[in-house]
């Protein structure tokens, strides 16, 4: 029997891993399974030492009750399938079904627990009820292996409570995922580029705050970019805009001056008249970033801002992307998000895909997830991290060895 970090050996154990199984749903059908094949090395390597392992899991928002929309059992067939094993499905959490498929496991054998969610102990803000729940999670195991990073920043009953009540490691996902993110906060290579696109900049405040001060560069795209636009004064026709954000963006342009960061804004946009949409074929037009029509609204960056940002890209030796530069899942938008996936892929050094959307934009469109440094699987993980912020699954985890 083999042993695993932290827990010595497994063999006929029962191990509770944490996983970070929440995938894109159409219907029953997984979308991307990137999460799923991101979990199987950890879960494998236990099931290889003889551990008889326990995944639990969450998919989506069900608010604490069962609702069918959100079963994992799909995802515990995909599973299967990666593991090239059968997978045992207990239909509920913490009950008569998960006790008698965990009894059932022989060494080596795998099961999935129903989503996590189902049971409003997981995410609750009273620490009792959280901590009855991982009570019960915690009787279903000899130890705890988390390997969700997708979930470390949350204080929840399968990610913080259980950790406190069995012995337990970081799986080799987590592990690796801290260690990346230190190399860009501790003494990062330089010329450090950071590149942030997605809807809001209030989704961004505090890794913005965070890095202006360690970052050389900042390179600024999707619909964040017109809060921005508007701070210095443009017209932004129809963009998505955060008015209360306004003071906040002028701040953020005076501060990356007085550092000597380089923050650039896109010079030219692509727009269009509508949001894509239904049937409606995409009329984009391109337009300078100061002169965006008034019935018009920007949907991604343009060719110039694409060639800019490559071009602010060829020389960097650590890399952090988080968010699109625009609506990359219709093809009309896909340009700015496709050039910054490309440079990437040609940076000599570290690069970091900030998991959530920037993940999902690398598979879209095609690109070999090999050609980047590290493809994380945890975008809000990952900010708060980076702006400095303690992730209660993390802690938890290295309070015994400090």
């Amino acid at each position: 029997m083999g042993s695993y970090a932290g827990l010595g050996e497994v063999g006929g154990k029962r191990i509770l891993v944490r996983s970070d199984l929440n995938v894109p749903l159409d219907g029953t059908t997984i979308t991307d399974d990137g999460r799923i094949r991101a979990s199987v090395p950890t879960i494998k390597a236990l099931a290889d030492a003889g551990a008889r392992v326990v995944v639990t899991a969450h998919l989506g928002r069900p608010k604490g009750e069962l609702d069918p929309a959100y079963s994992l059992a799909p995802v515990a067939a995909r599973l299967g399938e990666l593991l090239g094993q059968d997978v045992a499905f207990a239909t509920d959490t913490v009950g008569e079904s998960a006790r008698q498929v965990v009894a059932g496991l022989a060494d080596g054998q795998v099961a999935v627990l129903e989503n996590v969610r189902f049971n409003a102990g997981e995410t609750s803000k009273d620490d009792a009820e959280r901590g009855a729940f991982a009570d019960q999670l915690a009787g279903l195991a000899d130890a705890f292996v988390s390997d969700g990073f997708g979930v470390v920043h949350r204080k929840q009953a399968s990610v913080y409570d259980v950790a406190q009540r069995l012995p337990h490691a970081m799986g080799g996902l987590v592990a690796a995922e801290v260690d990346v993110l230190r190399r860009l906060t501790v003494d990062p290579e330089r010329p450090y580029v950071v590149v942030l696109g997605g809807s809001k900049v209030s989704d961004k405040l505090g890794v913005i705050d965070n890095l202006l001060g360690k970052a050389d560069k900042l390179l600024v795209g999707g619909g964040m970019v017109f809060t921005f636009l508007a701070a210095q004064g443009h017209e932004v026709g129809k963009s998505l805009l955060e008015e209360d954000q306004l003071d906040t963006c002028r701040d953020y342009l005076r501060r990356a001056h007085e550092a000597g960061v380089e923050l650039l804004l896109p010079t030219d946009i692509v727009v269009d008249t509508e949001f894509p949409s239904g049937d409606r074929t995409p009329a984009p037009g391109v337009v300078p970033a100061s002169e965006i029509p008034s019935d018009s609204l920007g949907l991604d960056i343009g060719p110039d801002a694409a060639a800019d940002y490559a071009k602010a890209l060829a020389d960097a030796r650590t890399v952090f992307w988080n968010g699109p530069m625009g609506v990359f899942e219709v093809d009309a938008f896909a340009a700015g998000t496709r050039a910054v996936a490309e440079a990437l892929t040609k940076v000599d050094g570290l690069t970091v895909v900030g998991g959530g959307d920037s993940a999902a934009a690398v598979r879209t469109l095609g690109f070999d997830e090999a050609a980047f440094g590290h493809i994380s699987t945890g975008g809000g993980a990952s900010l708060e991290y980076l702006e400095g912020k303690e992730l209660p699954g993390i802690t938890v985890l290295l309070d015994e060895e400090e």
